[in-house]
């Protein structure tokens, strides 16, 4: 039963659906799909198009808007929207350490989550356009992790778009994990270099911290284990607009005084904490590598795999010299599941997802080829997130594709210019830009 409400300016209705958990086996187990309508409030009587909103991630619940937040005040000038919690996240049968062991150990586990992919994803999004449209296109917004999956929409059931918005969200189309993390760490280390250079006052107090954790280390108030490499993770905040700054008054007062001695602060760690727990959203560090296999070849941690090829990276080897400690982000490693407690139940469910080998293809070259959709998507320039190159290799290889490439905003645009981001890039869809 569906639950209308309101908040200043939009109707809201709740929205669930029954979806197989495969959909190679439509008559088999199911589980159940969250989604939020919105619609403006003078408008709620209208016959509108949809727009579905797909969340980045992997791993994240749909972004839970109050009124017109953001792009949103755009889109509910003309659309009814659906915000879509993709299936193991948000209310949409969540996948967690609390939840998992219903499905047994880590095999039955690892199998289980080997199902929660793009390609599912979009499948889901069929079933659910079926029922919400009674069968007409509707528009598609994909950030991120939610642009990937456009992607494989455009792949698997283009009928069902009307149009797709991409917003920092176009993946390579075969490159292998190792190959995303090769073309990764560089910019990481751009990323960190262009914050010291706008915060000279950080390398210290980074390489402070640092040292601080590699000789002892610390835990967290939610009983994360914060080591020297975790904290280099937290270079995650580099990819967003605000994000240096961010990370500049996080590093601010990170200490102070105790009879023992310098110590890092309660306020400090309990931000950190935060920042670093996965215990919101476990499945991004359950199945982030997993995005990227589409071959014979197993993902095998690559991230930390790769890590090694770029020794600049090491926090021991940067403090035994004067030069300033790289940040990581946008990467997940065995590590990660021994020192956070929201996974370290999970860790044999990750190893053999990191060693899986069936990977089905999630995109279709000669499809997007083809493609009569109109799509429009932003690339930002030297994302953080995902490498340029690789999304402008993609968007010459699908068909009609048009772009706008900014330097304007990072990863997190089009929360950030809101209206105006949606906006160029709707109109772009209808050759009026």
């Amino acid at each position: 039963m569906s639950v209308s409400y309101r908040q200043p300016g939009v109707v809201l209705t709740d929205r669930r659906f029954t979806v197989p958990l495969d959909h190679a086996d439509p008559a088999g187990e199911t589980i159940e799909l969250y989604a939020r309508e919105v619609v403006a409030s003078d408008k709620a009587r209208q016959d509108l198009p949809w727009l579905l909103y797909l969340q980045g991630g992997p791993g994240f619940g749909a972004h839970r808007f109050v009124g017109r937040q953001a792009w949103l005040d755009r889109a509910l000038k003309e659309y009814r929207v659906l915000l879509l919690d993709q299936r193991g996240t948000g209310a949409s049968t969540p996948a967690n350490r609390q939840t998992l062991p219903l499905r047994g150990g880590p095999a039955e586990q690892a199998d289980y989550l080997a199902r929660f992919r793009a390609d599912s994803i979009v499948r889901d999004c069929e079933l659910v356009r079926r029922e919400v449209t009674g069968g007409a296109p509707w528009t598609v917004l994909g950030q991120s992790f939610g642009g990937f999956c456009t992607v494989t929409y455009l792949s698997l059931a283009p009928e069902g778009l009307a149009a797709a918005v991409i917003t920092g969200g176009l993946p390579s189309l075969d490159a292998h994990a190792d190959d995303v993390y090769r073309a990764a760490y560089p910019r990481m280390e751009r990323k960190a270099a262009a914050h010291y250079a706008r915060y000279p006052q950080d390398v210290e107090r980074a390489r402070r911290i640092a040292e601080h954790l590699l000789r002892q280390e610390v835990t967290l108030p939610g009983g994360y284990r914060l080591g020297a490499e975790a904290f280099q993770s937290l270079g995650i905040l580099l990819g967003g607009g605000e994000g240096s700054h961010r990370l500049h008054f996080l590093l601010e007062d990170a200490f102070v005084p105790t009879p023992r001695g310098p110590a890092l602060s309660d306020a400090f760690l309990e931000e950190i904490q935060g920042l670093l727990s996965y215990a919101a959203h476990p499945l991004y560090a359950l199945v982030h590598e997993s995005i990227y296999g589409q071959d014979d070849r197993p993902t095998a941690w690559s991230a930390e795999r790769v890590r090694a090829e770029f020794p600049q990276f090491d926090a021991a080897k940067t403090l035994a010299g004067d030069g300033p400690l790289l940040l990581t982000g946008e990467t997940v490693h065995p590590w990660t599941f021994d020192r956070d407690p929201a996974l370290r139940p999970l860790r044999e469910t990750a190893g053999l997802l990191a060693a899986r080998t069936d990977w089905t293809p999630l995109y279709d070259p000669a499809r997007l080829a083809a493609n009569e959709v109109p799509v429009a998507a932003a690339i930002y320039h030297d994302d953080l997130y995902v490498d340029t190159a690789h999304s402008l290799r993609t968007a010459r290889a699908i068909r009609g594709l048009r772009t706008w490439v900014t330097d304007e905003y990072e990863h997190d645009g089009v929360r950030a210019g809101g209206p105006r981001v949606l906006d160029r890039l709707l109109a772009l869809t209808r050759d009026e830009a």
